[in-house]
């Protein structure tokens, strides 16, 4: 067994880099000194290493601290607007979803581009993303990061897509076709599109830190949230709700098995039940009180019902996080599945479990996507700060 060494110069700043990056973001507008207080560091430490995240373009410095009294007055920091964005990318079954935020998390602009991606190759549908990238990137402004969110598993060691059943891809390596293809020298994150989600939730939603967010579009998947992390699982396969079998008699599903929730409860199958000819005519026919329509969302809040009592019941989550379609039927979905969750969740008579419409919406997972790669930074700035300052 080798023994323990001395931790490098190089080791030292980078991990006191991450402690002065994050109590700056953590509390905007401080100075120098209260961030040495904060941390513990020295106040010429502190000094160096702001300097240092400053000509990298990562902190931006403000007007000077009111002082009472004599003595110098600090200058307050911030994270910088115009430092590193991170760019995300979600690759839907009929859309690819692309955006750029900044280091507060603050979107500065955002792409949707429908796209039938079931019927084109990994090849075509990279090829298409590759086009958007360009496209975000072509707003100039320095990018630090890209995350990419699809809807499948993927294994976290890797970033391999080892299947995505709604597409009909298997073991595709989207992070090395994306460096490929585009070429942007920045690191590239691969996850799965409601875990990002549920990311997302977490980091811009009503302070929840135990939740299980639910994605329902043409698939369904769940990101799980305990104490405020992303719980995945072993290999990253965890949250795949949409293919949880709730009708051992129901249809049968791409993934080979039969009755899988996604099949009883997504978005084809009310658009299909109400009679109508997508979600938005469905949203219009739910609010004129359509009879179809209601029965159609009410079919799909029992089955939601019976999978994430399952969830629940195992997990003791108290909060259901309405996401992707799912939240804007949220009006229609919620009233029967609070019902249904109240007949099949155990301690629900004495922990109600609460069922709210995600804040983000539609545009959670790729908005996790992009934060991902943002907080990746924050986490570490010293590999970024060497990068630009080198």
């Amino acid at each position: 067994m080798s023994r323990p060494q001395p931790a490098s110069q190089h080791t030292v700043r980078r991990h006191n880099s991450a402690l002065v990056l994050d109590a700056i973001a953590a509390g905007p507008g401080s100075s120098r000194a209260a961030v040495a207080a904060r941390t513990g560091l020295t106040k010429a430490t502190v000094s160096s290493l702001v300097d240092r995240m400053i000509g990298a373009g990562l902190v931006v410095e403000g007007e000077a601290q009111a002082r009472p009294g004599p003595g110098r007055r600090g200058t307050a920091l911030h994270l910088s607007p115009s430092g590193p964005h991170g760019l995300g990318v979600e690759i839907g079954v009929d859309y690819i979803a692309t955006c750029l935020v900044d280091l507060t998390g603050r979107v500065r602009k955002r792409w949707l581009r429908p796209s039938d991606n079931r019927a084109s190759s990994p090849g075509r549908v990279l090829a298409k993303v590759a086009t958007a990238v360009r496209t975000a990137v072509r707003e100039e402004v320095p990018i630090g990061g890209l995350g990419v969110a699809v809807p499948g598993l993927v294994e976290s060691a890797s970033g391999t897509l080892r299947v995505a059943p709604n597409l009909g891809w298997r073991e595709v390596d989207v992070r090395g076709e994306l460096d490929r293809r585009i070429g942007l020298d920045v690191p590239v994150l691969v996850g799965n599109e409601a875990n990002l989600a549920a990311l997302a939730e977490l980091w811009h939603g009503d302070g929840a830190a135990d939740f299980v967010h639910v994605s329902g579009e043409i698939g369904i998947g769940a990101g799980i949230v305990v104490d405020a992390q992303l719980f995945e699982g072993v290999s990253g396969f965890g949250g795949e709700i949409g293919h949880l079998p709730v009708d051992p008699r129901g249809p049968r599903c791409p993934c080979g098995s039969r009755g899988c929730l996604e099949r009883l409860a997504g978005q084809d199958e009310m658009v299909r039940a109400a009679g109508v000819s997508g979600p938005e005519e469905l949203l219009t026919r739910l609010a004129a009180g359509d009879r179809t329509a209601l029965m159609a969302v009410r079919s799909a809040a029992k089955w939601l019902g019976v999978a994430l009592s399952a969830a629940v019941n195992l997990l003791d989550l108290p909060t259901v996080v309405l996401g992707g379609t799912y939240a804007r039927l949220e009006p229609w979905l919620r009233e029967p599945l609070e019902a249904e969750l109240a007949n099949r969740v155990m301690s629900a008579e004495w922990a109600p479990v609460r069922v709210v419409a995600s804040s983000l919406g539609a545009e959670a997972a790729v908005r996790g996507a992009a934060g991902g790669a943002v907080r990746a930074i924050l986490a570490d700035p010293d590999p970024y700060v060497a990068s630009v300052l080198a």
